[in-house]
């Protein structure tokens, strides 16, 4: 490592706290003036509006936006060298393009470290921490209706809700079905399902019991039958922001049950839990795009750099939540999926590398 190396280094991170600084503090303006009257309604102390949300609502924000702040932060500073023709005296100082990548890509490897930690350590405990600030004050976390709710409960058993309540903890249209080599053994359906928390229970509505044997059927119908299945009422209920609660370890647990029980949500978990570890890697690569666009010096100055910059970035983001999208519902293998982006820009990167000047 040289002088010229700490030179570029602390240019970099200085550039990209700076630009991430700015921006989050026109996220926080815009979210003060959104929330503001909820803050008053629910009569949420200032420290707390301080400590509890803000302070927590900082690092999601800090991870979502450092890969296109990182590049933003190369594009510009390099196209500030370049404009001072400080590329070219290092070029003509012996200096390779590889060897000037060196301190762009250690930069760009801590700000990736960070981006992992803030994923899978920091952020979901933050959220939790937000979360719980939310229901105190602001009361706005979704107790969602959910339809379509299919569970396996075992190698041979399975479970059905067609409309889950979960402020009233009560489905709708309940099926429970048990198989052998036959086919089906057993199988009970009922108009709703009621969960009994002081017994930790289930409570059956004009139910219907149906036992096969063979060709034989026998049916038993009732009004109402109390009973206990290997089911929580939190099994109904998925709410998006709940896969931001998890750390490394504990998505990936969570995911390993939800197959076990045969959810058909695992798609949205495995998405998560993929373009967390995908996510850090962007920046490396934008890094190098950026670098390798904004070394080249411009008759028509730093806006040119700053213009393709853009397109990249966003480009690349778009695709991004494209990506998410055909991992979940387009039929797309999840890890090829989620990893399409930057194995697409990882290409543009040996591309630019082996055509910029060196």
């Amino acid at each position: 490592m040289k002088i010229l190396d700490f030179y570029i280094i602390r240019k970099f991170l200085l550039t990209f706290v700076t630009a991430i600084s700015l921006i989050i503090i026109i996220v926080i303006v815009v979210d003060v003036s959104e929330n503001i009257q909820d803050f008053l309604d629910g009569k949420a102390p200032l420290m707390e509006i301080i400590t509890g949300y803000y302070l927590n609502f900082i690092p999601y924000f800090v991870n979502l936006f450092s890969p296109l702040f990182t590049f933003i932060a190369v594009i510009y500073f390099t196209s500030k060298l370049s404009g001072k023709s400080e590329i070219v005296a290092m070029f003509n100082a012996g200096m390779s393009l590889y060897r000037m990548l060196l301190p762009y890509l250690l930069s760009a490897i801590m700000i990736g470290i960070m981006s992992f930690y803030l994923s899978n350590f920091l952020i979901p405990i933050t959220s939790s921490r937000l979360l719980a600030f939310k229901e105190k004050y602001v009361s706005r976390q979704v107790r969602a209706k959910q339809a379509d709710n299919h569970m396996k409960l075992a190698p041979n058993t399975y479970a059905y809700v067609h409309y889950w309540d979960n402020i009233n903890s009560t489905g709708y249209d309940f099926w429970y079905e048990k198989f052998d080599e036959n086919g089906v053994k057993y199988k009970i359906s009922a108009e709703s399902i009621v969960w009994d928390s002081t017994s930790s229970s289930w409570q059956l509505s004009n139910y219907v019991k149906r036992y096969f044997n063979g060709i034989d059927e026998k049916v038993e119908h009732g009004i109402t039958m109390d009973t206990v299945f290997n089911i929580s009422p939190d099994d109904f209920v998925w709410i998006k922001s709940g896969v931001d609660l998890m750390s490394y370890s504990e998505i990936r647990e969570f995911i390993e049950k939800e197959k076990e029980k045969g959810s058909d949500r695992v798609k949205h978990y495995e998405v998560e839990k993929h373009r967390r570890i995908a996510f850090p890697f962007s920046t490396i690569i934008l890094t190098v795009v950026g670098m390798c666009v904004s070394s080249r010096k411009s008759r028509q100055g730093m806006g040119v750099h700053l213009l393709v910059g853009l397109v990249i970035s966003f480009s690349f983001i778009l695709l991004m939540q494209m990506s998410q999208v055909f991992a979940i519902f387009g039929g797309v293998p999840v890890v090829l999926s989620i990893w399409v982006p930057n194995i697409l820009y990882s290409i543009l990167c040996v591309g630019l590398l082996l055509t910029t000047p060196k």
